[in-house]
Order: C-alpha cells, then sequence, then structure tokens
C-alpha cells in the first residue's frame, strides 16, 4: 500500500540502494537519524525524486540552506549512482560523498554531478554543500 509519498514502503527505492523503501530512505523521511553521510545523501536524493521538502529543509546546515526549499515540478529523477565516500561513518565529524543523478527536465535528459560535504551537527548528518567535481 502506497505512503503519504505515492510510494509503498515494499517498493524499490528511488535510491537505487537495492533496497525497500521502508527498509532504506522511508524511516530517514519520517524522522530517523542518518547514520553516515551517505545515508543521508541518498535519501535526500529520494526527497527530491517524492518531493519531500521537508525532509531536505531539515538536513540541510542552517548556514547553507537557502530561505525556502522548493519542489522541482519540472524535474523526475531517474537515477543515482554515488561514486566515492570519503569519511562519513558513524564515529566521523565530516564526509563527502560523489554521485552522478541523471534526470528528466524541461530540456530532456541532464545529469547532475556533484562532490558534497556533510557534516555532523548536534548528532545529526547534515548536507553542507556541494561542488562540481574536476577533472580525474
Amino acid at each position: 500500500m502506497p505512503g503519504i509519498l505515492g510510494i509503498g514502503a515494499d517498493d524499490a527505492c528511488p535510491c537505487d540502494s537495492g533496497l525497500p523503501y521502508g527498509g532504506c530512505c522511508g524511516p530517514l523521511h519520517r524522522g530517523r537519524v542518518a547514520e553516515t553521510a551517505e545515508a543521508l545523501m541518498r535519501s535526500r536524493y529520494s526527497a527530491y525524486a517524492l518531493g519531500e521538502t521537508d525532509h531536505l529543509w531539515r538536513t540541510w546546515h542552517p548556514r547553507t540552506r537557502p530561505e525556502r526549499v522548493t519542489e522541482r515540478d519540472a524535474l523526475v529523477w531517474r537515477g543515482l549512482v554515488v561514486e566515492e565516500v570519503v569519511d562519513g561513518g558513524t564515529d566521523d565529524e565530516e564526509g563527502v560523498v560523489q554521485f552522478t543523478a541523471t534526470y528528466d527536465g524541461p530540456a530532456g535528459r541532464a545529469v547532475l554531478h556533484e562532490r558534497s560535504r556533510f557534516a555532523r551537527r548536534g548528532g545529526r548528518w547534515v548536507y553542507v554543500d556541494g561542488v562540481e567535481p574536476g577533472p580525474s
């Protein structure tokens, strides 16, 4: 049965982890604390895919988050590939997750490639900022 976001607990999680939504990003969208920076990044991707702007707001560092977090209606998120994780574990205070996300937008299929920085604040992982990675 679909939940309030139109996805059921047994449906595949939008973050492409291979896990069901109810065992992956679903609990984080409902308030559970992410244990790692990667888990938070995946939950944020799923939040964009599902229009869960409250989760995006809650998990954005207050120093860098915009005044409002809005749903990107014109975008349909198609897939996520995590390319690199640097720190961001259960005992770390900072972490970096590099990923590529594919989406369909007004101009057609596009790719977002980002190296996201995360920090632990008050015991919770938060998204700080992201930049496009340079050439390898």
